[in-house]
């Protein structure tokens, strides 16, 4: 790769790794609906005028339903989910588990007709990648009706954000991608003005809170999806994918060092099971 990808390949890692902090402190003060439609408004402000410019929005009529159901999985359920289960889990604990999507679309990619052979290693990957989600759901810091519930939430994020591409690649393809996802944050954005509408703040929030919601926006989500753009047509989209191995452990660090959350063992260990069976169970040859 260039010296220009090797850049966005190390900020884009840290910028997708960097979300749950941020969620975590939006929801300290904001519903998870306003959390979810303030990032979702935002980064489509910033990405259809562009979308607009390179005119990859005239070709999209006739791909109105995939762009709806891209919005509402992609982008509704899993940012909502996300923000609701911050509320009863810590942010290390919801990057760990959001690293479970390449097992999940190893697995529900059969259903989309992508049948591509299970390997010994692959197979094998699975095993431990779904050892590791049981470890930390039991060993780690999930605790009380709650906590399971706000991990239920970040598995159902995890499913969106596998099914997500696969919709992509299934009725999407050959669009210039920044077109889809313009349309799709933008429908998502008119979906949740209602959730987001009632239950908006009676104060005004704090500095912290709205430049979260800045920063989850404009960095973690607009900036976000420009960099991968870059990233899959300069370095090929199975290099760009190395970086969900790099977002889970900026995630955990940060809530580790900045919200002084507490991993332990069995979260330590259940990091590293998830993040192997993952590489394994997505080689390109196994």
């Amino acid at each position: 790769m260039s010296a220009r990808a090797w850049i966005a390949f190390a900020a884009l890692g840290v910028i997708w790794g960097v979300p749950y902090y941020f969620i975590k402190l939006a929801v300290m003060e904001l519903s998870p609906w306003v959390v979810a439609w303030g990032r979702i408004t935002l980064a489509a402000l910033v990405l259809l005028p562009i979308a607009w410019h390179r005119g990859a929005l005239h070709t999209l009529g006739e791909h109105k339903l995939p762009i709806l159901a891209f919005a509402i999985i992609e982008f509704v359920v899993p940012f909502s989910a996300i923000s609701i289960g911050e509320r009863w889990i810590d942010s290390s604990v919801t990057g760990i588990l959001i690293a479970s999507v390449p097992l999940t679309v190893t697995v529900i990619s059969r259903f989309f007709g992508l049948h591509e052979p299970l390997g010994k290693w692959r197979l094998a990957g699975l095993l431990l990648g779904f050892l590791g989600v049981v470890t930390l759901l039991g060993f780690g810091s999930i605790h009380g009706a709650l906590g399971w519930a706000g991990a239920g939430c970040m598995l159902l994020a995890a499913i969106g954000y596998a099914v997500g591409p696969l919709i992509i690649q299934r009725h999407l393809k050959g669009l210039d991608s920044i077109g889809p996802i313009a349309a799709s944050l933008a429908t998502s954005s008119l979906l949740l003005t209602l959730p987001a509408l009632l239950t908006f703040p009676s104060a005004w929030p704090s500095a912290l809170a709205l430049g979260s919601i800045a920063m989850l926006g404009l960095v973690c989500t607009a900036v976000a999806m420009l960099l991968m753009f870059y990233l899959v047509s300069h370095a090929g989209p199975a290099r760009a994918t190395v970086i969900t191995y790099i977002n889970p452990a900026v995630a955990a660090l940060l809530g580790v060092l900045l919200l002084h959350e507490q991993l332990g063992v069995g979260g330590i260990s259940a990091f590293a099971m998830i993040l192997a069976g993952s590489w394994l169970a997505t080689r390109a040859h196994s």
